[in-house]
């Protein structure tokens, strides 16, 4: 396994502080292997074990915990003296009221916390005020092509294309590149979708119309980065004979969104400065996802293409909405503190009707932000001032 420096350094200047660390991704993106390396890093900084106490929600040894009297309990009977001690809570989304637990060991012990979660509103509940301004958090996301090619020690070019299409096919989830055989990779994110499914949406919302639920998110995995609205799902299952109310349609979304299974792209008006509502892009957190709830891909590479291109800018620490024009779209802006970028992503530049068409798009955006075009092409387009990347090099490049 790879360290995750990508993530410990924006982590590691808050080792002894007193704000709460938080990781919030999807199940099985990596947090708790963070979490295992930033202990490493702490012993080999002369910390004992004995000032380190960490718990891992999931394993049922420690389910009596998910008690929050009995976890306060435990934590703290195991602080004997005055000296700092780190306390790591791995998905503390299953512990009952975790926000007071976390909170009180903050105002009253000598203490740094770090915590995961999978649920993307671990921040947002209504008992999460307990913690509000005392916190930082970090969105963790399955591996990048960059970290890919680092596991896989990737250094010949000749290779990189090869892995970029097992990418494109099986996804960035850690543990999957432990499966050699097709078969068992699947195998494995099947178990990963209906824990997913089961622990965190079916279960935590108490959904009554499981199958429902499959058809909303096999619907979205086998159709990423599409414009639509409920509006548009509800005529999809009109026209599969299923009648479904918008209210139920938005709950369900929602739900499959809080999972991390998804991300919701909001659309910004350029000109007008301002986010529409009605109609989004839904991106798909690990690409792996849509090789297990059908035979085969249909061919829209694009679609897959502009959704590695969303996941690895969320990655970079961007904030990344749609651009809407009056007669078209910017695939991406995204920004990061001061910076802004946009971008535009297709496939092939095959003729010169698409190239007009990519370039083109950035006519009417009168402004001095870089603007780039992505593709598979190895042939550097750049006009204009708009940059060409090949996505491999754009993906790679640090």
């Amino acid at each position: 396994m790879i360290i995750r420096e990508r993530y410990l350094k924006q982590i590691r200047p808050f080792y002894d502080q007193a704000l709460i660390k938080v990781l919030i991704g999807i199940r099985r993106s990596g947090k708790s292997v963070i979490l295992s390396q930033i202990v490493d890093e702490l012993k080999n900084n002369a910390v004992d074990d004995e000032h380190i106490i960490y718990i891992n929600f999931e394993d049922f040894d420690y389910d009596e915990y998910t008690e929050p009297k009995k976890l306060n309990d435990y934590v703290k009977g195991r602080i004997k003296d005055g000296k700092k001690y780190y306390v790591f809570f791995d998905e503390i989304q299953n512990v009952n009221s975790w926000e007071k637990v976390v909170n009180s060991l903050r105002a009253t012990k000598n203490t740094s916390i770090f915590i995961t979660g999978s649920n993307s509103d671990l921040l947002s509940s209504d008992l999460a005020t307990h913690i509000a301004g005392r916190y930082v958090s970090f969105k963790v996301t399955p591996f990048t092509f960059s970290e890919v090619c680092e596991l896989l020690n990737i250094n010949d070019k000749n290779n990189i294309y090869d892995v970029f299409d097992d990418y494109i096919k099986w996804g960035g989830m850690p543990q999957r590149f432990m499966q050699e055989e097709d078969a068992s990779k699947k195998v494995y994110l099947s178990d990963i979708y209906d824990s997913i499914v089961i622990k965190d949406i079916v279960k935590r919302f108490n959904i009554k119309d499981i199958d429902l639920l499959n058809r909303i998110v096999t619907y979205i995995l086998t159709t990423p980065a599409q414009t639509f609205s409920p509006e548009r799902l509800k005529k999809y299952f009109e026209s599969e004979s299923r009648k479904v109310s918008l209210e139920t349609l938005y709950n369900y979304l929602d739900y499959i969104i809080r999972a991390n299974l998804v991300s919701k792209a909001e659309r910004y008006d350029i000109r007008g400065k301002r986010i529409l509502t009605g109609k989004y892009k839904y991106y798909l957190t690990d690409l792996g996802f849509t090789n297990i709830l059908s035979d085969g891909k249909k061919e829209q590479i694009g679609a897959y293409l502009e959704n590695i291109v969303y996941n690895e800018l969320i990655a970079r620490g961007y904030n990344v909405n749609i651009g809407n024009l009056e007669d078209g779209e910017i695939d991406f802006i995204a920004t990061r503190f001061k910076e802004k970028i946009y971008i535009q992503v297709a496939y092939i530049l095959a003729d010169e009707s698409v190239v007009e068409r990519e370039f083109g798009a950035y006519k009417k955006i009168d402004d001095n932000y870089p603007k780039y075009v992505i593709s598979m092409d190895r042939f550097d387009f750049s006009q204009n001032g708009i940059i060409h990347k090949n996505i491999i090099d754009w993906l790679l490049d640090k």
